[in-house]
């Protein structure tokens, strides 16, 4: 995903919350909209949660859950979103988290 391919208003209105991403300026945090949408997703307050599931829609946020990197989601959000966004219905588990392998 490509910070150009959002609408102004959805650039906008992630260009308010790049301080979830406190370890890198705001420009490094547009260059990869879907990890500051993880970020947000993982940590944000329910306003934000609540505004970027209506500013970006949940097709964007369930592309963004679908491809996380491995260390985007604790075990809780990760349940949270994969409910919220029913990737999966209430009586199933959610999918495995990403994860690293480490080889040997």
């Amino acid at each position: 995903m490509s910070y150009m391919d959002l609408t102004v208003e959805q650039r906008s209105f992630l260009s308010r919350l790049t301080y979830y991403i406190w370890w890198q300026s705001a420009e490094e945090s547009l260059a990869r909209p879907e990890r500051l949408i993880a970020q947000i997703m993982d940590i944000g307050d329910w306003d934000d949660e609540r505004n970027l599931e209506i500013t970006l829609g949940a097709e964007l946020l369930r592309d963004v859950l679908t491809h996380a990197e491995p260390g985007w989601f604790r075990p809780k959000s990760w349940s949270f979103w994969n409910y919220r966004l029913k990737v999966v219905l209430f009586d199933a588990e959610p999918p495995e988290m990403p994860y690293r392998s480490l080889s040997a």
